[in-house]
Protein backbone atom coordinates (compact mmCIF):
# COMPACT_ATOMS: atom_id res chain seq x y z
CA UNK A 1 0.00 0.00 0.00
CA UNK A 2 2.60 2.36 1.01
CA UNK A 3 4.61 1.52 -2.31
CA UNK A 4 1.36 2.70 -4.56
CA UNK A 5 1.06 5.74 -2.92
CA UNK A 6 4.58 6.51 -3.69
CA UNK A 7 3.69 5.56 -6.94
CA UNK A 8 0.62 6.57 -8.70
CA UNK A 9 -0.74 9.25 -5.40
CA UNK A 10 -2.45 12.59 -7.26
CA UNK A 11 -1.30 15.39 -6.04
CA UNK A 12 -4.50 17.59 -5.69
CA UNK A 13 -6.97 14.63 -6.33
CA UNK A 14 -5.96 12.12 -3.66
CA UNK A 15 -6.35 12.36 0.03
CA UNK A 16 -3.34 11.21 2.23
CA UNK A 17 -4.60 10.30 5.67
CA UNK A 18 -2.95 7.53 5.60
CA UNK A 19 1.22 7.93 5.20
CA UNK A 20 2.64 9.59 8.38
CA UNK A 21 3.91 12.65 6.36
CA UNK A 22 4.98 15.76 8.63
CA UNK A 23 2.46 18.89 7.31
CA UNK A 24 4.36 20.73 5.20
CA UNK A 25 3.19 24.79 7.02
CA UNK A 26 5.56 22.94 9.76
CA UNK A 27 8.49 23.03 8.31
CA UNK A 28 11.24 25.81 8.64
CA UNK A 29 12.03 26.94 5.54
CA UNK A 30 13.30 30.14 6.45
CA UNK A 31 14.87 29.04 9.23
CA UNK A 32 17.14 26.15 7.94
CA UNK A 33 18.03 29.06 5.05
CA UNK A 34 19.29 31.11 7.92
CA UNK A 35 21.14 28.29 9.90
CA UNK A 36 22.92 27.10 6.25
CA UNK A 37 24.23 30.12 5.79
CA UNK A 38 25.58 30.27 9.19
CA UNK A 39 26.93 27.26 9.30
CA UNK A 40 28.73 27.80 6.17
CA UNK A 41 29.86 31.32 6.99
CA UNK A 42 31.23 30.11 10.41
CA UNK A 43 33.63 27.20 9.77
CA UNK A 44 35.60 27.65 13.09
CA UNK A 45 32.02 26.63 15.29
CA UNK A 46 31.02 24.45 12.56
CA UNK A 47 34.47 22.64 10.84
CA UNK A 48 34.40 21.06 7.45
CA UNK A 49 30.61 21.10 7.38
CA UNK A 50 30.59 19.95 3.67
CA UNK A 51 32.77 16.64 4.20
CA UNK A 52 32.71 13.95 5.99
CA UNK A 53 31.92 13.45 9.31
CA UNK A 54 32.48 11.24 12.11
CA UNK A 55 30.47 7.69 13.34
CA UNK A 56 29.81 9.09 16.51
CA UNK A 57 27.50 12.51 15.27
CA UNK A 58 28.65 15.74 15.27
CA UNK A 59 29.78 16.50 18.60
CA UNK A 60 28.20 20.46 17.85
CA UNK A 61 25.12 18.41 17.25
CA UNK A 62 25.26 16.20 20.41
CA UNK A 63 26.15 19.02 22.83
CA UNK A 64 22.99 20.79 21.56
CA UNK A 65 21.20 17.92 21.86
CA UNK A 66 22.40 17.42 25.73
CA UNK A 67 21.59 21.20 26.10
CA UNK A 68 18.17 20.77 24.47
CA UNK A 69 17.09 18.04 26.76
CA UNK A 70 18.51 20.11 30.16
CA UNK A 71 17.67 23.29 29.14
CA UNK A 72 14.09 22.67 28.46
CA UNK A 73 13.31 20.47 31.11
CA UNK A 74 12.41 17.32 28.61
CA UNK A 75 11.43 14.47 30.65
CA UNK A 76 12.55 16.13 33.50
CA UNK A 77 16.32 15.02 32.73
CA UNK A 78 19.01 16.92 34.72
CA UNK A 79 22.76 17.68 33.73
CA UNK A 80 23.93 15.17 35.90
CA UNK A 81 21.67 12.31 34.23
CA UNK A 82 22.45 13.61 31.20
CA UNK A 83 26.88 13.92 31.53
CA UNK A 84 26.14 10.17 32.65
CA UNK A 85 24.83 8.87 29.13
CA UNK A 86 26.46 8.76 26.06
CA UNK A 87 24.42 10.50 22.76
CA UNK A 88 25.10 9.06 19.26
CA UNK A 89 23.48 10.40 15.95
CA UNK A 90 21.88 7.54 13.32
CA UNK A 91 23.35 7.59 10.03
CA UNK A 92 19.67 8.05 8.11
CA UNK A 93 17.10 9.36 10.77
CA UNK A 94 15.49 7.54 13.94
CA UNK A 95 14.87 4.41 12.04
CA UNK A 96 18.45 3.42 11.05
CA UNK A 97 19.17 3.42 14.40
CA UNK A 98 16.38 1.03 15.21
CA UNK A 99 17.63 -0.96 12.35
CA UNK A 100 20.65 -0.80 13.81
CA UNK A 101 19.88 -2.42 16.63
CA UNK A 102 18.58 -5.49 14.82
CA UNK A 103 21.68 -6.31 13.46
CA UNK A 104 23.34 -5.68 16.76
CA UNK A 105 21.54 -7.75 18.78
CA UNK A 106 21.38 -11.28 18.17
CA UNK A 107 17.36 -12.59 17.19
CA UNK A 108 15.79 -13.48 20.17
CA UNK A 109 11.74 -12.30 21.27
CA UNK A 110 11.05 -8.56 21.40
CA UNK A 111 8.19 -7.06 23.48
CA UNK A 112 6.39 -4.40 22.00
CA UNK A 113 2.54 -2.81 22.98
CA UNK A 114 -0.27 -4.04 20.69
CA UNK A 115 -1.24 -2.44 18.05
CA UNK A 116 2.21 -2.22 16.89
CA UNK A 117 4.16 0.58 15.08
CA UNK A 118 4.13 -2.30 12.04
CA UNK A 119 7.10 -1.18 10.24
CA UNK A 120 9.69 -2.10 12.61
CA UNK A 121 8.30 -5.48 13.88
CA UNK A 122 7.78 -6.70 10.36
CA UNK A 123 11.39 -5.74 10.02
CA UNK A 124 12.28 -7.44 12.79
CA UNK A 125 10.47 -10.52 12.07
CA UNK A 126 12.45 -10.72 8.78
CA UNK A 127 15.31 -10.36 10.72
CA UNK A 128 14.64 -13.44 12.46
CA UNK A 129 13.42 -11.86 15.44
CA UNK A 130 9.70 -13.35 17.29
CA UNK A 131 7.93 -10.07 18.19
CA UNK A 132 5.39 -10.87 21.50
CA UNK A 133 2.75 -8.44 21.59
CA UNK A 134 0.99 -6.75 24.51
CA UNK A 135 -2.38 -4.90 24.72
CA UNK A 136 -2.59 -1.71 25.52
CA UNK A 137 -5.24 0.69 27.37
CA UNK A 138 -5.75 4.08 27.99
CA UNK A 139 -2.20 4.76 29.90
CA UNK A 140 0.24 2.65 27.04
CA UNK A 141 1.05 -0.98 27.41
CA UNK A 142 -0.59 -3.55 30.11
CA UNK A 143 1.94 -4.29 32.40
CA UNK A 144 -0.43 -6.77 34.27
CA UNK A 145 -1.03 -8.32 31.01
CA UNK A 146 2.89 -8.22 30.60
CA UNK A 147 3.74 -9.67 33.22
CA UNK A 148 1.36 -12.69 32.29
CA UNK A 149 3.24 -12.77 28.87
CA UNK A 150 6.58 -13.46 30.67
CA UNK A 151 5.25 -15.88 32.88
CA UNK A 152 4.05 -17.87 30.63
CA UNK A 153 7.47 -17.45 28.62
CA UNK A 154 8.93 -18.80 32.22
CA UNK A 155 6.85 -21.70 32.29
CA UNK A 156 8.11 -22.78 29.18
CA UNK A 157 11.85 -22.03 29.47
CA UNK A 158 12.01 -19.22 26.93
CA UNK A 159 12.50 -15.77 29.50
CA UNK A 160 16.28 -16.64 28.03
CA UNK A 161 14.82 -15.61 24.60
CA UNK A 162 13.75 -12.42 25.54
CA UNK A 163 15.97 -9.72 23.39
CA UNK A 164 14.85 -6.42 24.06
CA UNK A 165 11.58 -4.47 24.74
CA UNK A 166 10.80 -1.66 21.98
CA UNK A 167 7.79 0.57 23.12
CA UNK A 168 6.75 3.83 21.39
CA UNK A 169 6.25 6.30 24.26
CA UNK A 170 3.21 7.95 22.22
CA UNK A 171 2.65 4.59 20.37
CA UNK A 172 2.24 4.60 16.21
CA UNK A 173 -0.56 4.00 15.37
CA UNK A 174 -2.86 4.49 18.53
CA UNK A 175 -1.41 7.70 19.73
CA UNK A 176 -2.15 6.67 22.95
CA UNK A 177 0.19 8.23 25.85
CA UNK A 178 2.41 5.57 28.15
CA UNK A 179 1.99 7.10 31.68
CA UNK A 180 5.17 8.04 33.69
CA UNK A 181 3.26 5.05 35.98
CA UNK A 182 3.92 2.68 33.26
CA UNK A 183 7.39 4.11 32.26
CA UNK A 184 8.71 3.57 35.48
CA UNK A 185 7.21 -0.26 35.95
CA UNK A 186 8.24 -1.10 32.37
CA UNK A 187 11.44 -0.69 33.11
CA UNK A 188 11.43 -2.43 36.82
CA UNK A 189 9.87 -5.60 34.93
CA UNK A 190 12.95 -5.55 32.52
CA UNK A 191 15.47 -4.81 35.37
CA UNK A 192 13.57 -8.28 37.14
CA UNK A 193 14.15 -10.55 33.58
CA UNK A 194 17.57 -9.24 32.94
CA UNK A 195 18.02 -10.28 37.03
CA UNK A 196 16.81 -13.06 36.40
CA UNK A 197 18.68 -14.21 33.37
CA UNK A 198 21.97 -13.13 34.57
CA UNK A 199 22.39 -10.81 31.57
CA UNK A 200 21.24 -6.95 30.77
CA UNK A 201 17.88 -6.70 28.61
CA UNK A 202 17.53 -3.53 27.26
CA UNK A 203 14.32 -1.00 27.07
CA UNK A 204 14.08 1.28 23.82
CA UNK A 205 12.03 3.93 24.24
CA UNK A 206 11.19 5.36 21.01
CA UNK A 207 9.97 9.26 21.70
CA UNK A 208 9.55 10.27 18.31
CA UNK A 209 6.23 12.08 18.78
CA UNK A 210 7.20 13.22 22.27
CA UNK A 211 8.05 16.67 21.68
CA UNK A 212 4.52 17.04 19.76
CA UNK A 213 2.03 16.89 23.07
CA UNK A 214 -0.38 19.53 21.92
CA UNK A 215 -2.65 18.99 24.71
CA UNK A 216 -1.90 21.31 27.75
CA UNK A 217 -3.83 18.59 29.73
CA UNK A 218 -1.71 16.13 29.63
CA UNK A 219 1.30 16.10 32.12
CA UNK A 220 4.79 16.21 31.92
CA UNK A 221 6.15 12.96 30.90
CA UNK A 222 9.26 11.66 32.30
CA UNK A 223 11.76 10.21 30.95
CA UNK A 224 12.75 6.25 31.18
CA UNK A 225 16.46 7.77 31.93
CA UNK A 226 15.23 8.06 35.42
CA UNK A 227 14.41 5.08 36.47
CA UNK A 228 17.56 3.56 35.09
CA UNK A 229 20.12 2.28 37.65
CA UNK A 230 20.99 -1.05 35.97
CA UNK A 231 21.68 1.01 32.69
CA UNK A 232 19.15 -0.94 30.57
CA UNK A 233 17.57 2.33 28.92
CA UNK A 234 17.77 4.02 25.61
CA UNK A 235 16.07 6.69 24.39
CA UNK A 236 15.76 7.23 20.42
CA UNK A 237 14.42 10.73 19.74
CA UNK A 238 14.06 12.38 16.19
CA UNK A 239 14.20 15.91 14.58
CA UNK A 240 11.88 15.07 11.79
CA UNK A 241 8.50 16.14 13.51
CA UNK A 242 9.54 19.20 15.02
CA UNK A 243 12.02 21.40 11.99
CA UNK A 244 12.34 18.48 9.04
CA UNK A 245 11.58 14.66 8.14
CA UNK A 246 14.76 15.61 5.33
CA UNK A 247 17.81 16.62 7.93
CA UNK A 248 17.94 12.86 8.42
CA UNK A 249 18.51 13.49 12.21
CA UNK A 250 17.96 10.72 14.88
CA UNK A 251 19.15 9.72 17.74
CA UNK A 252 20.14 7.83 20.93
CA UNK A 253 20.58 8.55 24.58
CA UNK A 254 22.12 5.93 26.99
CA UNK A 255 24.51 3.53 28.80
CA UNK A 256 28.17 4.02 27.30
CA UNK A 257 28.59 0.25 27.06
CA UNK A 258 29.09 -2.09 24.55
CA UNK A 259 26.07 -2.21 22.70
CA UNK A 260 26.54 1.22 22.25
CA UNK A 261 29.95 1.25 21.33
CA UNK A 262 28.56 -1.87 18.86
CA UNK A 263 25.86 0.89 17.41
CA UNK A 264 28.29 3.34 16.66
CA UNK A 265 30.04 0.10 14.47
CA UNK A 266 27.48 -0.29 12.51
CA UNK A 267 26.95 3.48 11.56
CA UNK A 268 30.77 3.49 10.80
CA UNK A 269 29.82 0.12 8.65
CA UNK A 270 27.43 2.01 6.69
CA UNK A 271 29.47 4.70 5.97
CA UNK A 272 28.77 7.84 8.20
CA UNK A 273 25.89 9.34 10.83
CA UNK A 274 24.24 12.11 9.39
CA UNK A 275 25.35 14.32 6.37
CA UNK A 276 27.67 16.57 8.28
CA UNK A 277 25.91 19.85 6.82
CA UNK A 278 22.44 18.66 8.13
CA UNK A 279 23.56 18.01 11.24
CA UNK A 280 25.08 21.60 11.95
CA UNK A 281 22.42 22.86 10.43
CA UNK A 282 20.34 20.92 13.23
CA UNK A 283 22.63 22.14 16.34
CA UNK A 284 22.10 25.49 14.83
CA UNK A 285 18.31 25.69 15.29
CA UNK A 286 18.24 23.90 18.58
CA UNK A 287 20.86 26.41 19.99
CA UNK A 288 18.60 29.28 18.60
CA UNK A 289 14.94 28.87 17.67
CA UNK A 290 14.12 25.61 19.31
CA UNK A 291 11.21 26.35 21.56
CA UNK A 292 9.67 28.43 19.66
CA UNK A 293 9.68 26.29 16.63
CA UNK A 294 8.11 23.43 18.87
CA UNK A 295 5.56 26.13 20.16
CA UNK A 296 4.88 27.26 16.78
CA UNK A 297 4.27 23.00 15.51
CA UNK A 298 2.17 22.62 18.45
CA UNK A 299 -0.17 25.10 18.26
CA UNK A 300 -0.63 24.11 14.14
CA UNK A 301 -1.09 20.39 15.31
CA UNK A 302 -3.65 21.06 18.01
CA UNK A 303 -5.45 23.45 15.91
CA UNK A 304 -5.67 20.22 13.46
CA UNK A 305 -6.22 18.01 15.89
CA UNK A 306 -9.56 19.77 17.53
CA UNK A 307 -11.02 20.47 13.64
CA UNK A 308 -10.42 16.65 12.76
CA UNK A 309 -12.24 15.41 15.56
CA UNK A 310 -15.09 17.36 15.03
CA UNK A 311 -15.34 15.88 11.58
CA UNK A 312 -15.30 12.15 12.87
CA UNK A 313 -17.54 13.16 15.36
CA UNK A 314 -19.67 14.85 13.16
CA UNK A 315 -19.75 12.59 10.03
CA UNK A 316 -18.98 9.08 11.83
CA UNK A 317 -19.87 9.60 15.12
CA UNK A 318 -22.66 6.81 14.79
CA UNK A 319 -19.94 3.95 13.55
CA UNK A 320 -17.15 4.56 15.64
CA UNK A 321 -16.72 2.38 18.85
CA UNK A 322 -13.46 3.79 19.83
CA UNK A 323 -10.90 6.42 19.11
CA UNK A 324 -7.66 7.65 20.67
CA UNK A 325 -5.34 10.19 19.94
CA UNK A 326 -5.46 14.07 19.12
CA UNK A 327 -3.94 15.27 22.18
CA UNK A 328 0.05 14.03 20.85
CA UNK A 329 1.80 13.48 17.47
CA UNK A 330 -0.89 13.43 14.38
CA UNK A 331 -3.10 10.58 14.54
CA UNK A 332 -6.47 9.28 15.36
CA UNK A 333 -7.27 5.51 15.35
CA UNK A 334 -10.61 4.34 15.10
CA UNK A 335 -11.96 1.31 15.80
CA UNK A 336 -15.43 1.39 13.51
CA UNK A 337 -18.84 -0.94 15.05
CA UNK A 338 -19.52 -3.58 12.68
CA UNK A 339 -17.98 -2.07 9.58
CA UNK A 340 -14.49 -4.04 8.54
CA UNK A 341 -11.52 -1.58 7.02
CA UNK A 342 -9.13 -4.52 5.47
CA UNK A 343 -8.20 -4.18 1.87
CA UNK A 344 -10.56 -6.58 1.27
CA UNK A 345 -14.04 -5.05 2.58
CA UNK A 346 -16.05 -2.91 0.63
CA UNK A 347 -15.54 0.06 2.79
CA UNK A 348 -11.59 0.17 1.05
CA UNK A 349 -12.91 -0.26 -2.14
CA UNK A 350 -15.35 2.53 -1.83
CA UNK A 351 -12.19 4.67 -0.58
CA UNK A 352 -9.68 3.41 -3.63
CA UNK A 353 -12.70 3.45 -6.14
CA UNK A 354 -11.88 -0.03 -7.07
CA UNK A 355 -15.52 -1.63 -6.64
CA UNK A 356 -15.90 -2.55 -10.15
CA UNK A 357 -18.82 -0.47 -10.46
CA UNK A 358 -18.04 3.01 -12.55
CA UNK A 359 -20.58 5.36 -10.74
CA UNK A 360 -18.26 4.77 -7.78
CA UNK A 361 -14.63 4.05 -9.32
CA UNK A 362 -15.36 6.48 -12.15
CA UNK A 363 -13.94 6.18 -15.66
CA UNK A 364 -10.23 6.49 -16.24
CA UNK A 365 -10.47 9.99 -16.67
CA UNK A 366 -12.54 11.11 -13.90
CA UNK A 367 -11.04 13.02 -10.74
CA UNK A 368 -12.96 10.76 -8.61
CA UNK A 369 -10.55 11.17 -5.46
CA UNK A 370 -9.29 8.41 -3.39
CA UNK A 371 -8.82 8.04 0.57
CA UNK A 372 -5.64 6.48 1.19
CA UNK A 373 -5.93 5.21 5.31
CA UNK A 374 -4.10 2.98 7.54
CA UNK A 375 -6.55 -0.51 7.40
CA UNK A 376 -6.00 -1.79 11.17
CA UNK A 377 -5.02 -5.25 10.07
CA UNK A 378 -1.97 -4.07 9.23
CA UNK A 379 -1.38 -2.80 12.71
CA UNK A 380 -2.31 -4.99 15.24
CA UNK A 381 0.31 -8.05 15.26
CA UNK A 382 -1.00 -11.37 13.04
CA UNK A 383 -0.29 -13.72 15.53
CA UNK A 384 -1.48 -11.35 18.81
CA UNK A 385 -4.61 -11.26 20.75
CA UNK A 386 -6.22 -8.22 18.27
CA UNK A 387 -6.77 -9.53 14.90
CA UNK A 388 -10.12 -9.47 14.73
CA UNK A 389 -10.71 -5.65 16.11
CA UNK A 390 -7.93 -5.15 13.79
CA UNK A 391 -10.30 -5.52 10.64
CA UNK A 392 -12.54 -3.05 12.23
CA UNK A 393 -9.83 -0.64 12.82
CA UNK A 394 -7.66 2.16 10.52
CA UNK A 395 -5.22 5.20 11.43
CA UNK A 396 -5.88 8.34 10.25
CA UNK A 397 -3.21 10.53 10.30
CA UNK A 398 -3.98 14.74 10.30
CA UNK A 399 -0.24 15.30 9.41
CA UNK A 400 0.37 16.08 5.80
CA UNK A 401 -3.22 17.24 4.38
CA UNK A 402 -5.08 20.57 5.12
CA UNK A 403 -7.91 20.56 7.55
CA UNK A 404 -10.56 20.96 4.07
CA UNK A 405 -9.46 18.36 2.42
CA UNK A 406 -9.19 15.90 5.74
CA UNK A 407 -12.61 17.11 5.99
CA UNK A 408 -13.34 16.02 2.42
CA UNK A 409 -11.56 12.24 3.61
CA UNK A 410 -14.10 12.27 6.39
CA UNK A 411 -17.54 13.00 4.41
CA UNK A 412 -16.11 10.09 1.98
CA UNK A 413 -15.80 8.10 4.90
CA UNK A 414 -19.52 8.40 6.00
CA UNK A 415 -19.84 7.38 2.25
CA UNK A 416 -17.98 4.19 2.47
CA UNK A 417 -19.13 3.21 6.03
CA UNK A 418 -23.21 3.51 3.94
CA UNK A 419 -21.69 1.47 0.77
CA UNK A 420 -20.43 -1.52 3.03
CA UNK A 421 -23.64 -1.11 5.30
CA UNK A 422 -25.65 -2.18 1.66
CA UNK A 423 -23.12 -4.63 0.78
CA UNK A 424 -23.56 -6.50 3.95
CA UNK A 425 -27.05 -6.12 3.38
Amino acid sequence: MMAAFAADFRQDKDINVGVGYVNERTIPHALILEAMQAVIAHPEKYKVALNYGGSQGSPNLIDSIKKFHVETGIGGLTQEIVDHNEVIIGPNGATSLLEGIAHVLPPGIVITSDPMYYIYCDFLERQGFEVLTVPEDENGIRTDLLREKLGGLCLGARKNDVRFFYIVTINNPTSIILSNERRAELVQIATELSIDVGRKIPVFFDKAYENLVHDPTVPPLQSGLLYNEKGIVYEIGTLSKILAPALRIGYMIGNDCSFLRAMIQKTSDVGFSAPLITQEIASYLLDHHVQKQIDTVNQSYRQKARAVKGFIEEHLGDVISACSGGKAGFYFYLTFDGIQTTEESAFFTYLSRTTGDIAIDGPDTDNNPRVIYLPGEFCVHPHGDLVEIGKRQLRLSYGFEEVERIREAIELMSEAVKFSVLNIS
